[in-house]
């Protein structure tokens, strides 16, 4: 890269010097899955396109998952605990030793998708963990017309 006048190739660092326990990086990744979640969920499940659905959703994603890592720098982000943790092996050749990186990359984006779904349960209604929560759904469910499924109305 440096020959050709490359930017060198980068991935998601967490930094133990700045951030010895991880806790600025992890509050970063964290907030950044609940927002990719949502994205997704909603993009996914309470927008319709039309024909053109699948295109409009995979660039809202896209652009939504760029504007994430802008946003939310201090981590990388990976919104991704498999590539934070890749990345970090293919730059130093094993695996991270600081906990810090554990607690940023897998503590902080799991912990994160649990509270994205917790809170579109509560929204749309449902289960988290094959529980029904005391709470929600927020999200008015319509009935099915007699004789129609949630299914059939999708095949028209």
């Amino acid at each position: 890269a440096a020959t050709l006048g490359w930017e060198p190739l980068g991935g998601p660092e967490f930094d133990p010097v700045d951030d010895e326990e991880g806790i600025a990086s992890g509050f970063s990744e964290f907030a950044a899955m609940v927002l990719l979640m949502i994205m997704i969920y909603a993009v996914n499940w309470e927008l319709d396109f039309g024909k053109y659905h699948y295109w409009i959703k995979q660039t809202m994603t896209a652009v939504g998952i760029r504007y994430l890592i802008e946003t939310f720098p201090k981590a990388g982000p990976a919104i991704n605990p498999m590539l934070g943790t890749t990345w970090y092996i293919f730059k130093n050749g094993g695996y991270p030793d600081h906990l810090g990186h554990y607690f940023t990359y897998w503590v902080a984006s799991c912990a994160g998708a649990i509270f994205a779904s917790f809170l579109y349960v509560v929204y749309a209604g449902g289960t988290l963990f094959g529980k029904t929560l005391p709470i929600g759904p927020i999200k008015e469910v319509k009935p099915a017309k007699k004789g129609e499924s949630k299914d059939s109305k999708k095949k028209k």
